[in-house]
């Protein structure tokens, strides 16, 4: 990441260097980049960060999209039409175009500068997965640019994810399979989440519960709850809430607090004691995302094996037009 960041402010320095930095995916791959959105949103001073759907980018390009531009893309097989077409408008533009995938040779690589690999899998290294590799960019343009005096505890904090949440794997398994009995024959599971990891809350909605089980889901933002969807909350409507370490705990600890009152099917996932406190407060936030991402598997395999409806199972997607 170091020498990449490198390599395009050298190029750029004429030109006047990086500008915006853009996240541009579809699915799963756009909610992995949504802790390093949040990053730069929160941490930048003068970078302008996006964070956008490929189809949207495609049809409303932003005006300060161009050679100041650092496009960073994320297709797991690298074949995704709408973000290749991304790929293939940014090189039209002069940025720099960035592409993550998990196969190299791919077609979306075609039209970028830089292709970066991420570990997959079950014997993936948390510190290396997508998400991670995302937020590094991010922090690694940051450094270069603006400075970001936190940079050491960051990276100590990517040293200790992958430890930090195989632990809390195994610690929920017992967990999983008892909400997977509870839950099995429920029609819809709401999430509630905050800050840098409500991007997982978000692809848990629409990847595994929507796309992968046929469950109906929305992805409630903690702060967003009290205005319209608690209204919703009841003693039988099901919730998994994200208690997450960092700035916006007290926005989750306010849903939490409400749902204990009202409600009663209630699964919290509290990143604390799941371990994430071992990383510096200075940038555990950032950390959030990966430890519910990765906790939420075991949660998914239970539930579908309950179900009998393995996660492989679709209805449209691949097997017809769209």
């Amino acid at each position: 990441m170091k020498n990449i960041v490198e390599e395009i402010l050298k190029a750029k320095k004429e030109a006047g260097g990086i500008r915006e930095v853009y996240f541009v995916a579809c699915g799963g791959s756009l909610g992995a980049f949504y802790p390093a959105k949040v990053f730069l949103e929160t941490e930048g001073v003068k970078l302008k960060t996006g964070w956008y759907n490929s189809n949207e980018f495609v049809h409303n390009i932003p005006k300060s999209f161009g050679e100041n531009t650092v496009l960073i893309l994320a297709s797991h097989k690298g074949n995704t039409p709408e973000t290749v077409k991304a790929a293939e408008l940014g090189k039209e533009r002069g940025a720099t175009v960035i592409a993550l995938t998990w196969i190299p040779e791919s077609p979306i690589t075609k039209f970028a500068d830089y292709v970066v690999e991420y570990s997959f899998g079950e014997d993936k290294d948390i510190g290396e997965e997508k998400t991670m590799q995302g937020l590094l960019l991010a922090v690694e343009i940051l450094k270069q640019t603006e400075g970001y005096e936190n940079y050491d505890k960051f990276m100590d904090g990517v040293s200790k994810i992958d430890l930090i949440v195989k632990k809390a794997c195994k610690l929920v398994r017992r967990r999983a399979e008892a909400f997977a009995e509870q839950y099995k024959n429920d029609s819809v599971i709401y999430t509630i989440g905050s800050g840098a990891g409500y991007g997982a809350a978000y692809m848990e909605c629409i990847c595994i519960f929507m796309e992968m089980q046929w469950i109906h889901s929305n992805a409630i933002h903690a702060g967003e709850y009290f205005h319209g969807p608690f209204e919703i909350t009841d003693r039988e409507i099901p919730f998994i809430l994200q208690l997450s370490e960092g700035k916006t705990r007290a926005l989750d600890e306010r849903a939490l607090a409400f749902l204990e009152k009202y409600g009663k099917r209630i699964e919290v996932l509290d990143a604390k004691e799941l371990g994430l406190s071992t990383i510096d407060s200075a940038v555990v936030d950032y950390f959030n995302h990966s430890l519910y991402n990765n906790v939420y598997v075991v949660y998914n395999q239970a539930l579908a094996a309950k179900r009998q409806h393995p996660l492989t199972t679709r209805r449209y997607m691949w097997k017809v037009s769209y």
